[in-house]
């Protein structure tokens, strides 16, 4: 049974005059529930728009947004306040052991600041950081392999 639903819309019209691998453009739309659009396109290195988000960068941006989130409540529930929470998520496009592309691996670089009296020890942040993995919905969808390199 579905807990929820999450969708959004991806539109695309050919702009090119002619249809060829070289010519026809990668931009397009992604359209999301409550009315948020965003310009997208292939990643600079398969002919897109470096201007805008790329399949891959969303996956990552996913990956990092999830992870963010989950350690968030988390951290709530055990009585700490974070104050802010930034990361530099890398993910790495390579070939899989099929010998396919894929975004195999996602590095997270969380550096997390915390106010109030109550700040986790070095263990106890990577406590919560294997928790928030483990419970993240989007690492638990997908294989590719997620590291924490905490900050």
């Amino acid at each position: 049974l579905a807990m929820s639903e999450h969708k959004a819309v991806i539109g695309w019209k050919r702009e090119s005059a002619d249809f060829t691998y070289a010519s026809y453009n990668r931009d397009h739309d992604w359209a999301f529930e409550g009315g948020t659009r965003l310009r997208a396109s292939a990643a600079p290195q398969f002919r897109g728009n470096a201007a805008h988000p790329d399949p891959e960068s969303a996956l990552v941006a996913a990956l990092s947004s999830c992870h963010m989130l989950t350690f968030l409540a988390i951290a709530a529930r055990k009585g700490y306040v974070v104050d802010g929470y930034r990361d530099e998520a890398v993910g790495h496009l390579e070939k899989n052991a099929n010998g396919k592309l894929a975004v195999t691996r996602v590095e997270l670089h969380p550096v997390i600041a915390f106010g109030g009296a109550k700040v986790p020890s070095a263990a106890e942040l990577a406590q919560l950081h294997d928790a928030s993995h483990h419970e993240c919905f989007i690492a638990n969808s997908v294989l590719t392999q997620v590291t924490v390199v905490p900050g």
